[in-house]
């Protein structure tokens, strides 16, 4: 696409958003690709320990397990059955159970569920969603022919090459192990790893699926919600979300408190309508979203989105008991 093209299907999307926040959805286009964090497309995922074997194993004293194993045997005994009887039983029984459980580990089928369940869930977050940018992908550099061969040949694209590597911004990947209940829980960990260093794991237990969508979930978060700092068009102007001294957003007793703490890093705190706009953008799209929360103004008034009539800002006293919440913008 040239550049007259672009310049065109930019003015139609200003123009369908309209006004300021047309201008602000575009500000976010030009600035959210830039951030945008695309991971190899496989998960590779290593299984860990058994925790449930471990847990028989080790999770009761040896005498436990002997008075466990005599009285299984007395209950046989009590029933009828003789003595030798009665303790072939009980180690057939513990045979079936363990060899039924070697079964279903059987493969490394478990590693391309999880791998699956992450991004078809991933993916129907941002279908439900649908933030203007998605910030978070997993990219094929391949090319079509080679992702068809090798789905042909049943291969996972498992070995990464350092020049195709080289156009991604990370990879991501995982251990599982089986829970320590002894049920069907799965311990799940996944590790993104980014070119710049920074790294970013997360890790949920449950059934395979629950744990799957759970880190799906913690992804979506993770990557796709306001950065800070981060910067949007408002009005024509450019506007950086800094962010609260020490975090993304902060609470203090006074709006007071806010405007030194946003003054001691150069910044303010926002206008009413600054807090509004960037609302309706969302924790998703690059802005921040008020809840039923409280937000400091400045003159020592609060805005309140709870209390619209007659107005949302109101004295600090009218928010009795709620924490007043805050980040600066420059």
């Amino acid at each position: 696409m040239n550049l007259v093209k672009l310049s065109r299907v930019r003015a139609l999307k200003a123009q369908r958003y309209g006004g300021i926040l047309g201008a602000m959805a575009v500000g976010l286009l030009l600035t959210a690709s830039a951030r945008a964090v695309s991971l190899w497309p496989t998960i590779p995922f290593t299984r860990g320990q058994d925790l449930c074997q471990y847990q028989d194993a080790y999770g009761r004293s040896r005498s436990a397990h002997r008075k466990e194993m005599i009285r299984e045997v007395s209950e046989l005994m009590a029933m009828g059955a003789q003595t030798k009887d009665a303790v072939q039983a009980v180690a057939t029984i513990d045979k079936l159970i363990d060899k039924q459980r070697q079964m279903a580990r059987i493969g490394s089928g478990m590693d391309v569920t999880l791998e699956s369940v992450i991004k078809s869930s991933l993916d129907q977050i941002y279908r439900d969603v649908q933030p203007k940018e998605r910030k978070l992908v997993f990219l094929n550099p391949t090319a079509l022919i080679e992702l068809l061969n090798e789905l042909k040949e049943q291969h996972r694209q498992e070995m990464v090459d350092a020049k195709k590597l080289a156009r991604l911004s990370g990879i991501a990947w995982g251990t599982y192990a089986y829970g320590p209940s002894c049920n069907n829980d799965v311990l799940v960990t996944l590790h993104v790893t980014l070119h710049g260093g920074e790294t970013y794991n997360f890790n949920a237990k449950g059934e395979p699926e629950r744990a799957a969508n759970a880190i799906a979930n913690m992804l979506f978060k993770q990557f796709q919600a306001t950065r800070f700092p981060s910067e949007v068009n408002l009005n024509g102007n450019r506007l950086t979300l800094v962010g609260a001294p020490g975090s993304p957003v902060s609470h203090v007793p006074t709006p007071a408190m806010a405007e030194k703490a946003c003054a001691s890093v150069k910044a303010r705190l926002p206008s009413w309508e600054e807090y509004e706009l960037l609302a309706i953008l969302g924790d998703w799209n690059g802005g921040v979203s008020l809840n039923h929360d409280v937000w400091t103004l400045t003159g020592g008034k609060v805005l309140s989105p709870t209390l619209r009539n007659p107005s949302p800002v109101r004295q600090p006293e009218e928010a009795r008991g709620q924490d007043l919440h805050f980040y600066c913008v420059r």
